[in-house]
């Protein structure tokens, strides 16, 4: 591929990806969508999508992400297939690095990697996956009204879920490797776990293998303290010990807890022009909904960015690298009225004038240090030289 540059590049193909680029991409930003896998992500290996808007009758995973998929490129998204080795700062870019040695130059990046599931790679999980097998109780739980699931972990995760689930199935088969009575969440959670009559606790067991014909239809448990083992009848298997952030790649480039990549309300990591989408962000809730919300801000405030950064390089033009730049806003009256005062400045000292409202232009303001109007700053050569009082 050769080497260009773009306004906005995606990194993933999963549900906050494919949001991110269907609103970029009707920006008319040029938009690529970087992602090693088929489009789709962890929502296109659901079975059945219950809770996704839009659709009573529900939805398949898969389905909804190939629409997706297909809505990108009619906006005029372009899909390659890649794995990233890293990104790199380079000149007011972001160069985008693939193993195969591809660079990929983007004024911005939506970093929309997703997050993969822990597996225990027992026989029978890979077969399984969206046909009995599932990692996600809000997603699938109603699949199962009234009757028997499996699930594995003690985690918070995994028994805030078992709670859920008992809300459809009959019972619930809590599989924990620990002693009796010993759960790694927490103890309100464990308290109200307990007392749920349709959880059933099956201590020092491990799970070995999922079977079934073309849905799954039982497990085989093994007893860690006797080191037997012993098939049970279930309808379902949810795993729940632990998801792992696709983030390696991003480790030193930006901030990130626990592998996830941290972003205010705005999608903004604390990189100019870097935003991040879906799963792989820090967040409470993680569903398909939440993700393709993620990448639209996200897309919406790149864009955003975008348009200020070509506002600002026009108002530039004809400047000779030596203006002053007045910042105001309509809502405070005096940055208004102070208006023939900074023209009459700019007129006795020779220099060109620009004005800035803050708010349309609040990357530029950050940029220069302003926090409030009105203010006037004496520039040269991109650097900020004074502020003049007024």
């Amino acid at each position: 591929m050769a080497e260009s540059i773009i306004d906005i590049a995606v990194v993933g193909a999963g549900a906050a990806g494919l949001s991110a680029a269907i609103y970029g991409a009707r920006a008319k930003r040029s938009t690529l969508i970087i992602d090693k896998k088929r489009p789709g992500g962890q929502a296109a290996t659901t079975e059945r999508l219950e809770n996704y808007p839009g659709f009573p009758g529900g939805v398949g995973g898969r389905e909804l992400m190939e629409l997706m998929r297909k809505q990108s490129e009619q906006m005029g998204a372009e899909t390659i297939r890649g794995e990233i080795v890293s990104i790199e700062e380079n000149d007011g870019l972001y160069r985008i690095v693939l193993s195969k040695g591809n660079r990929i130059e983007s004024r911005s990046v939506i970093l929309a990697p997703g997050c993969q599931p822990r597996q225990l790679g027992i026989p029978g999980e890979k077969e399984f996956l969206g046909k009995g097998v599932s990692y996600c109780a809000t997603c699938d739980a109603e699949l199962y009204e009234e009757a028997t699931v499996v699930i594995v972990g003690s985690g918070d995760t995994a028994v805030e879920e078992a709670n859920y689930i008992s809300r459809y199935a009959d019972r619930v088969l809590m599989v924990v490797v620990h002693d009796e009575g010993t759960l790694d969440c927490n103890k309100t959670m464990a308290e109200e776990a307990f007392a749920n009559p349709k959880l059933v606790w099956l201590w020092n067991h491990s799970l070995s293998s999922i079977q079934g014909d073309e849905i799954v239809n039982g497990v085989t448990l093994k007893d860690l303290k006797k080191g037997t083992e012993e098939h049970i009848e279930c309808d379902g298997v949810f795993m729940f010990v632990g998801i792992i952030p696709q983030t390696a790649f991003l480790k030193g480039f930006v901030n990130l807890e626990r592998g996830y990549i941290t972003a205010n309300d705005r999608m903004e990591t604390e990189k100019p022009l870097i935003y991040a989408a879906g799963d792989a962000r820090v967040k409470t809730l993680r569903q398909v909904v939440t993700a393709a919300s993620d990448g639209a801000i996200a897309a919406f405030y790149a864009d955003k960015a975008l348009s200020e950064l070509d506002g600002y390089s026009r108002a530039m033009e004809g400047t000779n690298g030596e203006c002053l730049l007045y910042f105001y806003t309509p809502p405070v009256q005096r940055s208004l009225e102070l208006f023939p005062v900074v023209e009459k400045k700019a007129e006795d000292l020779k220099i060109p004038l620009r004005k800035f409202d803050i708010y349309r232009y609040k990357n530029t303001a950050a940029r220069f240090g302003i926090k409030e109007v009105p203010r006037l700053v004496h520039l040269k050569d991109g650097k900020k030289l004074r502020e003049i009082k007024l």
